[in-house]
C-alpha cells in the first residue's frame, strides 16, 4: 500500500503557497498584518471626521 501508484506521484506535493501559510510564524504575520491594516483605516477615517 505504500508503494502505490497514487503515493508516488502525490506524496508530499503540497503548493508551496499553501505550505508556507500552514506555519505558525506565517499565520502570525498574516493576523498582525490584517490587524495592523484595520487599526491604520480606522486612524485614516477618524482623520477625515
Amino acid at each position: 500500500m505504500g508503494n502505490s501508484l497514487h503515493n508516488k506521484i502525490y506524496l508530499g506535493r503540497r503548493h508551496a503557497a499553501l505550505s508556507a501559510l500552514g506555519t505558525k510564524r506565517a499565520q502570525a504575520v498574516l493576523l498582525f498584518t490584517a490587524v495592523a491594516g484595520a487599526a491604520i483605516a480606522w486612524f485614516a477615517i477618524q482623520a477625515l471626521n
